[in-house]
């Protein structure tokens, strides 16, 4: 028997799932905290989290699928690592992270990124970074070396969560070419890290740590840090990647042309390109997908929408708290197609990149107190939801996505007839739902990165396929809905 583990280090929480390479499923999976990891907001828009509490949560839910599946874990062949985007973690000489891990949804270092954008210009930070430096992890480090300038000098190295959660498994300091390129540190003409960028920031070379191939044993289990898992030492780290990009190869995304998408607190597309075809708004993000090498170019392009679930949960509470989410589903579909309507608009977390960095706040539009009741406006809700999609997608579109298959967990929002059916009607795909998550995701690019499966389609020949929607007869109605959802938007972005 051979076995790999998957570590998915998220903002809510860490889980770690285990993988039987034979069969190739999962046997146990385990996630903690059980309530979500605490963030620290020391100002507005600040969020921050202690790297030594992704450590320790790790071992919890390690702990917990070791003692479920009694596994013996010398048949542990291999690790994977997954983790939250664009975070980051600074050591020092001696290995102590100097201050808590600035993480994805902190916003103190916009002005940073969008100050580096128009200084180095648009049009080249677009031909060569396809992005603006943004919020991402350069921004972030640019402000802690204006801000924090005592610890800046004390950092030796810079990694994001994954890095750090591989650092400490094995002791060495590396990142990937794919983490790199989160960071916005990549130039794509080249294929190597900025000099442009690093001399803007004013950054040394020497913070950033050694490249490692995406799939390839990157490090292996020191003897006193197997110990305190309870594993065995020499176990390969062989697989490491952000939540996006792992979230698409969990699903066998990797070609151009293959979409993956997620619909959780936030909404996620994720289309992959082998194209330098930047947003010239920037509206969407371009990152070095898994399997970006200098000789294969395969990109990823990364669409955001803020209020997906979080609208949802936000109806529930307020609307339809003795309802479950099943419940909610059910309820939502008496409703007729279009919401007699109503129309929302789901932008009510935060500033929203397609949008253009606005934050115009959420909104109804359409409201009729004579005609609506409580099943229009949780109808209206998830299609504004997945408009909010199609919106995204056609810029998408424009840089070579087309997105004619759309592949997606079955969870969250896609546990939703609803939802999935008016996604597919919307963008003319069809909705392929799979049994499957980023801890697992991880596991399996571990037995590829250790060799065990020698190519993808091995390592995907048992993915669970659960179903399948394409498009059906309200795909007429249904998009000439989204053209006045879309009028009444720019109205409102005016």
């Amino acid at each position: 028997m051979a076995y790999s583990l998957g570590f998915d280090i998220g903002s809510s929480s860490v889980k770690v799932s285990l993988l039987d390479i034979e069969k190739g499923v999962g046997v146990a999976s385990a996630f903690y905290p059980k309530t979500e990891m605490s963030i620290s907001v020391p100002k507005p828009e600040w969020a921050e989290q202690s790297p030594e509490d992704w450590w320790q949560n790790l071992k919890k839910a390690l702990s917990e699928v070791v003692s479920q599946s009694s596994v013996n874990t010398a048949e542990i062949k291999a690790i994977g690592i997954t983790y939250q985007m664009h975070g980051l973690v600074a050591l020092d000489k001696n290995d102590k992270v100097v201050r808590p891990s600035i993480i994805w949804c902190d916003s103190r270092a916009v002005d940073y990124g969008r100050r580096a954008f128009h200084a180095l210009g648009e049009k080249w930070a677009l031909e060569h970074l396809l992005n603006s430096p943004g919020n991402f992890t350069a921004a972030k480090l640019a402000w802690v070396k204006e801000n924090e300038p005592e610890i800046y000098e004390r950092i030796d190295k810079i990694m994001l969560p994954g890095d750090y959660i591989a650092f400490r498994l094995t002791g060495e300091k590396n990142t990937t070419l794919s983490g790199l390129s989160e960071g916005i540190f990549i130039d794509y003409q080249t294929n190597e890290i900025s000099e442009e960028l690093l001399d803007y920031f004013g950054f040394s070379k020497s913070l950033i740590p050694e490249q490692v191939p995406t799939f390839a044993p990157q490090g292996f289990l020191l003897p006193r840090v197997a110990e305190e898992l309870g594993l065995t030492a020499g176990i390969p780290v062989a697989y490491r990647a952000g939540d996006q990009p792992n979230n698409a190869f969990s699903l066998n995304v990797l070609e151009p042309g293959e979409v993956a998408a997620t619909a959780g607190t936030s909404g996620v597309v994720y289309g992959v390109s082998d194209q330098l075809v930047p947003d010239s708004l920037s509206r969407v993000n371009t990152f070095a997908h898994v399997n970006h090498t200098k000789h294969q170019r395969r990109l990823g392009i990364l669409l955001c929408i803020n209020g997906t679930g979080i609208l949802n949960a936000w109806l529930r509470q307020n609307t339809a708290r003795e309802l479950d989410y099943s419940q909610i589903n059910d309820e939502a579909l008496t409703a007729p197609v279009g919401a007699e309507g109503l129309r929302v608009f789901p932008f009510g977390n935060g500033a929203e990149r397609v949008l253009g960095d606005l934050n115009p706040g959420a909104s109804l539009s359409g409201l009729n107190f004579n005609i609506h009741n409580r099943s229009h406006l949780l109808r209206a809700g998830q299609e504004g939801i997945a408009f909010s999609f199609r919106y995204g997608m056609d810029i998408m579109q424009g840089m070579g996505v087309k997105g004619n298959v759309i592949r997606a967990g079955k969870a969250n929002m896609f546990l939703s007839p609803l939802f999935r059916q008016t996604l597919s009607n919307l963008t003319g795909a069809t909705v392929e739902l799979y049994d499957t998550d980023g801890s697992l995701g991880a596991a399996r690019g571990a037995a590829l990165g250790a060799g065990i499966w020698k190519s993808p389609q091995e390592a995907f020949e048992n993915l669970n396929k659960l179903e399948v929607i394409t498009p059906n007869h309200e795909a007429d109605t249904i998009n000439n809905y989204y053209e006045d959802w879309k009028q009444k938007l720019n109205n409102i972005l005016k």
